[in-house]
Parts: C-alpha cells; structure tokens; sequence
C-alpha cells in the first residue's frame, strides 16, 4: 500500500473538546460517555456535514476538524453551541457537557488524513482559552468573516499562547444575542461604555475605558481586569455601576493582561505609574481622584508623590506598602509557599480545571458563592497568559513604597476589611499612620474582593462618595 505523499494547504481548523471532562468521567464514566456519543451522533457530525467540513480525527473529549473557508467553520461553531444551550437547559450544571472551540486559519501540512502545523497547533489553543459554551478565533478568522456574519464579538487582546512562538489576536464570539452581557448591563443602567486605546511611553498598547458623567475618578489597573469582561462578572458589576453611577469612571487594563497588549517587555512599578500617565493624559484629566485597590494602592501612591499637582484625593482600599520580597513581616515560609504558587500558576494557569486559580480566588474570595468563584476563576484565565501571570506576581512581590508614604500631599482615604485574609489589614494601618493626615476606616468583612452581598460594600461606596464630596446617585 502506498503511504500518500505529504503536501501543504490554506485552510480553517476548527478544534473542540469538552470542558471539564476528566471530572465528569470522574463522577460518572458511562453516563458522561453515553451524553458525548449522542450529542455527536445527533448534532455535530451533522452540523460539520452541513457545512462542508471534514472531521481529521477525534480524541475521548474532542475533535479536528477542518472546512474550506471560515465562513463555514463558524457558522458550524455557532449552530453547536447555540444547540448545546438548548440540548442542556434541563441539564444540572455538574453533568453538562459543554464544548469549547477554537477556530484559526493557517497553512497546514496533510500527511496520510492528518494534519499539522501551526495552524493547527493554534487552533488547538485557542480552544483551551475558550470559556464554556464558547468559540474563540484568531484575528485571520474575523478579517475573513466579518461584515459577512451577523455576529458580535469581544476583544481578548493579544495572547501568548502556550508553544506558539508570537502573540495571537484573539477575539470571542458572543453567542447569547446581538449584545453581550456587559453591554446590557449597562443599557439597563442607562450607561454606555467608551473603550479607546493609546501608548505607553515604551509603545505598549494600553486599553482604557470612560463610563458615567459624572466627576472623574481614575481606578488605578489591577490583579487581572478585563474592560469588557469585567461587566459580565457578578462579582464585579454591582461594585462598578455603582461608581459610574456617581462619577465619570475612568479604568485601564493593565500591560500584560485585559485587552492590552500581552507581548511586553518590561511589568514594573515604574511602568504601571507611566502607564497611569499615559491613560490620564489620553483621556484628558488634568487634576483628579484615584482610587487604588489592592496592589493599585503603591502605584496610586507613587504616582501622587510624582505628580502631586495632578491627584486632588487618593482612596486606597485593601493595599500594601511592600511586596511578599520586600515585606520585613513576611516569614521565610510564606515566601517558599509564594515561591511554590508560581510554580504552580506556570504548570496550570490557563489548564481546564481551575485548581491552580483556585488558590487565589480562595484567598480573595473565603466567602464566595460558587458562582462567585467560577467567575473568578474564568476571568482569571481569560485575562492573562500563565506568563504573564506569573510576571505580574513578580513584580507585586518587588513593591516597596514606604519611603514614598510620608511623601503623600494629597487628602487620603485608606480603607480595609477586618479579616482580610489575601492582604492583612495591618498593612493598611500602615499607609494610614505614615500618610499625613491620612482617614483610615474599617470594615466588616473577610473577603478582599468585595462581593455584592458584602456588608462592607455599601460602607465604601458611601465614604468613597462623602470624602470626594459627591452626593448618591
């Protein structure tokens, strides 16, 4: 029998597995085996068929395929998992099966009914960042489909994917209406979202956001945001309607993570107080408030000693003065468990099962819900490369701006929760003492990301609308 000659081709790679599918085989292997061979019995095979696709292979959890154009291969993606929504309505959350897809076009090499090559090794990536339910494609798939798909769809940036050599565009497709979630959050809300772009002083691409029509307030960038995604987060909208609500919000995604750029060179203190700059003087603030949260407290601080003429109040809630590195209070074990996350974040970050990003959302979060968590979880993915998470846990840990506190002209509100288990609230105690003048307040609580049902919340967003003599919406 002769072995087909190798060759090279233009095409689109579809690629999907199902999310969480070694638990489900876990909890209950034939059943989990009896609901993937009929939903690909009864609908995908049939939707890749009727689209001109051609299955390459299948694995236990998943499949390649490949089609003659991207118009195809998504119209494919978007009929199986908008069927896979109605096929699992009456499904308990635990026992879905719930596909991922990743669709990129690229040269491949065909040899005896395979396929290869960085087309294919992309495809199969951005199938491991999809959310459930959800379809990822590269920039090549959206200049293809565009105008010719009545689609939306969300920016996810620049992503460094694990074993590809560049950085690859990546967008979502939003599959639940013309509208995504976040977009309808803030219809309801009579709020309209204002995304733009500008340069760092190094020439990253920062992305940055107005939201309300009130007075400015700047939020400093922090722990993994998403400018869009961010909205869609229970644990997150209820907090950032009620700032839009009163004051004209200004947010940016950090370097390295969000809808900025991914592929940077330098993740510092001192480029993340540039990058303030940079995103004030795009959006046109001349003098304004900043609040700071968490680690966005030391580079609010830096910023207001270097540029005293421009910050007329700083609100500082959960923060630290020095990193785990640099802390005197910091115990040698508790920097090799520091040490051992970081191992751990570069092993699993971006894997299905959230483990590794459990840590931290345990951490964050001891009093989440566990829809609270799993959001968290997936916006901790979504946000950021296992690189550039572990760069951005670096460079947090090098913090050190105590000698900059006493420094602080500004009028200062520090705020903390009593029981606080990420950051402890001495450390707050100490930007208090050492600001001069500073207002420190209290509040109840152990969660260091607030949560909607958190007494603390409507606590801050009063005295956050009291010390910058703002009146409630």
């Amino acid at each position: 029998m002769t072995r087909k000659q190798a060759g090279r081709r233009l095409t689109a790679i579809l690629a999907a597995d199902v999310a969480g599918y070694s638990r489900l085989m876990g909890a209950d292997e034939e059943g989990t085996y009896a609901s993937l061979k009929g939903h690909r019995h009864d609908l995908i095979d049939k939707r890749i068929r009727k689209h001109r696709g051609h299955i390459i292979k299948t694995t236990g959890d998943g499949l390649l395929a490949e089609f003659a154009s991207a118009v195809d291969a998504v119209r494919c993606a978007v009929e199986i998992q908008r069927e896979m929504i109605e096929r699992n309505a009456g499904v308990p959350a635990e026992t879905r099966i719930e596909f991922r897809i990743g669709i990129n076009i690229g040269d491949i090499i065909e040899d005896d009914g395979d396929i290869f090559g960085d087309g294919v090794n992309i495809a199969a990536r951005l199938e491991s960042i999809a959310a459930r339910g959800g379809i990822c494609i590269s920039r090549q798939v959206l200049d293809q489909i565009e105008g010719k798909l009545k689609l939306q769809f969300r920016e996810l940036g620049r992503q460094n994917l694990k074993n590809i050599a560049r950085p690859i565009e990546v967008f979502a497709i939003n599959l639940d209406g013309p509208t995504s979630k976040a977009t309808r959050v803030l219809t309801n809300a009579n709020l309209k979202q204002d995304i733009r772009y500008c340069k760092a002083a190094d020439g990253v691409r920062l992305a940055f956001a107005k939201v309300g029509n009130g007075p400015p307030l700047m939020r400093t960038a922090h722990w993994l945001g998403h400018l869009e995604y961010d909205w869609e987060l229970p644990i997150f909208r209820h907090f950032l309607l009620n700032l839009a609500s009163s004051f004209s919000l200004v947010r940016f995604d950090a370097r390295g993570n969000g809808l900025s750029d991914w592929d940077v060179g330098n993740i510092s203190l001192e480029s993340w107080v540039s990058d303030l700059k940079s995103v004030a003087d795009a959006a046109g603030l001349d003098r304004f408030p900043i609040l700071g949260l968490s680690q966005g407290c030391a580079v609010a601080i830096a910023f207001a000693v270097r540029y005293p003429e421009r910050v007329s109040h700083l609100v500082l809630y959960g923060g630290f003065a020095a990193g785990i590195y640099k802390s005197p209070n910091v115990t040698a074990a508790a920097r090799e468990q520091f040490d051992a996350m970081k191992t751990l974040m570069k092993l699993g970050w971006g894997a299905n099962e959230p483990t590794f990003r459990q840590l931290f959302t345990a951490s964050m979060m001891p009093e989440a819900t566990k829809e609270q968590a799993d959001a968290f979880n997936e916006a901790q993915r979504i946000s950021a490369s296992a690189e550039c998470a572990v760069r951005y846990l670096e460079a947090v840990a090098e913090f050190d701006v105590r000698h900059l506190l006493p420094q602080v002209k500004a009028p200062t509100l520090v705020m903390h929760v009593r029981g606080d288990r990420r950051v402890p609230i001495a450390s707050s105690r100490e930007f208090a003492a050492a600001i001069p003048d500073a207002r420190f307040v209290t509040l109840p609580g152990k969660n260091h990301i607030l949560l909607e049902q958190d007494a603390a919340v409507p606590i801050l967003l009063e005295e956050i609308r009291s010390f910058l003599g703002c009146a409630p919406p």
